[in-house]
């Protein structure tokens, strides 16, 4: 593939801050929600599950974005040339 259908990763990063402070936000959230004196067993589980919901999200979001970079790469295909006129 050409580096013209590459994504700056610094653009793909800031595009993602969002998620990615929310995702955080969940974790603390969720340890902060653990009984004291079971932090790690009482948390422990739900923030893997956070966490591997945001890496899917990450992995989904940059791919489509280098499919997106791709496709604008090409230029549009032109209309058949069958000596027929548009819309006829």
């Amino acid at each position: 593939m050409s580096q013209s259908s590459q994504v700056p990763p610094g653009e793909f990063a800031k595009s993602m801050q969002g998620e990615v402070a929310r995702c955080l936000e969940q974790v603390m959230e969720s340890v902060n929600e653990a009984p004291d004196g079971a932090w790690i067993s009482g948390s422990e589980e739900k923030v893997r599950d956070i966490v591997a919901a945001m890496r899917q999200r990450v992995y989904e979001k940059a791919v489509q974005r280098r499919i997106d970079a791709a496709e604008a790469a090409f230029p549009p295909s032109a209309a058949p040339d069958d000596g027929q006129a548009a819309g006829g």
